[in-house]
Formats: C-alpha cells, structure tokens, sequence
C-alpha cells in the first residue's frame, strides 16, 4: 500500500489527490503505481461516473522525480524503457476509461506533471497556475507526451512548447489550447464543483459514448467520420438512459 495517491469517492466524483506536497508532487515509482490503481478502480466501480486529479498542497506536480530521474542515468536503455512504458500507462489508461478525466490544476503543473493534466479531457485551472514542458532545460525530452501535445496545441505551438521549455500562464495555456476552463483563485474550489457534478449527474452510456468517438475520431478521413458518428448516433437511441431521458423531457 502506499499515500502517494490519495482517492475518496462521493456522489459519483473520484477525487484522485497527487499526495507528496512536500515534493511539489514529484512522479516517482510508487506514484505511478498508485494513479494506475485508482484508474482501474474507477473503471470497475460503477458508483463512479468521474475522476478529478489534482495535487496536495501548493502545486498539481512538478513533473518526474528528479533523484530517481538522475538514478536512470545509470539503467540501461532496456530498464529505462520498460520504467517510460508504465508511465505512459497512465496516458492509455485515462484515455481508454469510458468515463471522463478532469485535472483540476493550481500551482505549477510541470514536465511530466503537465503531462498528466493535457493527458486528461478536461483539465480546469486557476488564474494563477502554470503549465510548461522545460524537460529539454534538463537535458531531457518530453517524449511521452508530445503525442498529446500536438494534437492538442497543434505543430508550431507544440514544438515551441517543447523545444524551449517556457512556461505559461493558465489564460495563455487556455488560449494554446492545453486548458479547458479558467477560473479565479478565490471561486477556484466553488466552480469546478460545479462541473464535476454536472458531469456526474449526465448519463454515464452518453458520456461513455462521446468519449469513445471523440478519440477514436483521430486519424480518421472526413468521411469514416461522419459514419461513425452514424453508427454512434444509432447505439445512443437504444440505451436505457436515452429513453429515460426523453420521456421525462416530454413530460415537462
């Protein structure tokens, strides 16, 4: 067992707390570990219809630990492959989770931190955070996420991003395209409440639905598109909550 995340459940929200605040956070082993825990307990539970990751204390997450980072140093291509892979677990396993991921982002969301929150469907921030990829500053890369990334924030913005490691403001980020939502400070907390539970009182078929064709719409031509959204468009009208919905709209 381990603190490195801590998640409670109420009314249908997963709040996943990254929990080494004295570290801003760092991403260690064990951390990951956990977040893949968690995200399998959301996939299970069906008393969860979304998780929201944010960070204790200060920060969402700095990115990697740096001391087991420089220890890397030392593994050889093999070790350090296989430890990438189960990080960029976490990546597939937010996006293969039929039930939506937030980031609710204050402080810094750094490096592998920022990783996290672009690797999330929504990600909701506060006026006063930051966002960056400063990996190349460290003599690293910011490999594992650049496939997010210039989907996200598209070619030009992207290698910017990557290349020179600066750091943002959230209204920049949420111009660039990396943020969703930004928030004051001081209704931070009051307003993503608001969204967490609007999300969690949608129908969960519905939710699952739209993030399945959202992704899966990637790579693909205008026209396999449109089909898909066609067939989608079909399934949605024969679950329960469709019908259910329906009816008690025309009730009104």
């Amino acid at each position: 067992m381990t603190d490195r995340v801590l998640a409670t459940v109420d009314s249908g929200i997963l709040t996943a707390t990254l929990n080494r605040p004295d570290k801003k956070n760092a991403i260690d082993a064990p951390m990951i570990d956990a977040l893949l825990a968690v995200l399998e307990r959301a996939d299970l539970d069906a008393a969860v219809r979304v998780v929201a990751l944010r960070g204790a204390g200060g920060d969402f997450c700095a990115g990697m630990d740096l001391h087991e980072l420089l220890a890397s140093a030392d593994k050889s291509v093999d070790e350090n492959r296989r430890a990438a892979l189960r990080f960029a677990e976490i990546f597939l396993s937010m996006r293969r989770l039929p039930k939506p991921v937030v980031a609710l982002v204050r402080g810094r969301a750094l490096a592998g931190g920022c990783g996290l929150a672009t690797a999330c469907d929504l990600v909701l921030a506060a006026e006063s955070a930051q966002f960056g990829y400063p990996e190349v500053q460290r003599g690293f890369v910011p490999a594992i996420v650049m496939t997010l990334l210039k989907r996200t924030a598209g070619e030009k913005i992207a290698f910017d991003l990557a290349a020179t490691g600066r750091i943002l403001g959230a209204p920049e980020a949420a111009g660039l395209g990396l943020v969703s939502r930004v928030y004051e400070d001081s209704d931070f907390d009051d307003q993503v409440g608001e969204v967490l539970r609007a999300l969690a009182a949608a129908s969960p078929s519905a939710l699952a639905l739209t993030k399945q064709q959202f992704y899966q719409l990637d790579g693909m031509r205008f026209e396999e598109g449109v089909r898909l959204g066609a067939d989608v468009n079909a399934v949605s009208r024969t679950t329960p909550d469709f019908r259910a919905a329906l009816q008690a709209f025309l009730k009104k």
